[in-house]
């Protein structure tokens, strides 16, 4: 039986100017930017999604440009969170799975679900909009992962309702958003959001690798000792874990070196 999952670090999306003759070779054509990085990293967020639809041919494309053992987060469609009502969020969560996500076959990731720094936790319209997410779309198993960001979700209660559904929280990093790192799924997703650009690695070398010690003990089964917890009373069945990591900073000039920085950390 395996002691630990899979820990994967990445960064979101791939198509960005700065990187152009830093990340990216500066002979290197913008068409064939995906298979580079993707080369590099085991996992990119994509943030396109979160604002309009794709065809089934370009998922197609993508799954046809990254390597076997390389896997994509999709960010959902803001159609879906960006509402008052979350339960009458179906006919467009509906939309959103079946746009041709699963043309990424092996390569479709978790699915990440972002709220807006405004929306409140109400319990029975959150737990509405849980019931509403299927645990596979035409025959490829789903994982859910939501990111909130209102300190109303700081309560035992929404946690509880995670575990129930199978759902993972984001556990953020950031300024301003709440962190969540209490664990309710068999995978765990942060984003870690403090990085600078004047820093080739996002974060120092101390905080680079405290990160790494988290993710190593999330896919060992156990939880950190310093991150709090919401629900710290809660039990947490110890198996392994997968764990997807992500550089996601204003300037993200730094972010693909600070990813594979920390997964050369959690490779050791």
């Amino acid at each position: 039986m395996k002691q630990s999952g899979e820990i994967r670090v990445g960064i979101g999306g791939w198509t960005f100017e700065p990187w152009r003759a830093h990340f990216y070779p500066d002979t290197l054509k913008q068409k064939d930017e995906l298979s580079y990085a993707s080369g590099k990293l085991k996992i990119i967020e994509v943030n396109g999604t979160y604002y309009s639809s794709q065809k089934p041919e370009t998922f197609a494309k993508w799954a046809s440009d990254v390597p076997e053992n390389f896997i994509f987060s999709l960010k959902a469609s803001r159609f879906v969170t960006n509402r008052k009502v979350l339960a009458d969020a179906g006919e467009s969560m509906t939309r959103f799975l079946t746009q041709g996500i699963t043309e990424l076959g092996k390569h479709l990731g978790p699915i990440l679900w972002q709220f807006a720094p405004t929306k409140k936790f109400e319990p029975d319209d959150f737990e509405a909009f849980l019931k509403l997410l299927p645990g596979a779309q035409d025959g490829i198993a789903l994982r859910h992962v939501v990111e909130v960001r209102h300190d109303s979700f700081k309560v035992p209660e929404f946690i509880a309702l995670l575990a129930k559904y199978g759902v993972a929280p984001v556990c953020a990093e950031h300024f301003d958003y709440p962190m969540i790192a209490d664990v309710t799924a068999d995978f765990v997703y942060a984003r870690l959001q403090k990085g600078s650009d004047d820093i080739i690695t996002c974060y120092p070398k101390q905080d680079l690798e405290a990160w790494g010690e988290r993710l190593k003990l999330w896919s060992r089964g156990e939880s950190p000792r310093d991150l709090e917890m919401i629900d710290a009373k809660r039990k947490i069945e110890k198996r392994p874990r997968d764990v997807f990591a992500f550089m996601i900073h204003e300037g993200k000039v730094n972010a693909p070196f600070g990813a594979m920085a920390l997964q050369e950390l959690v490779s050791k």
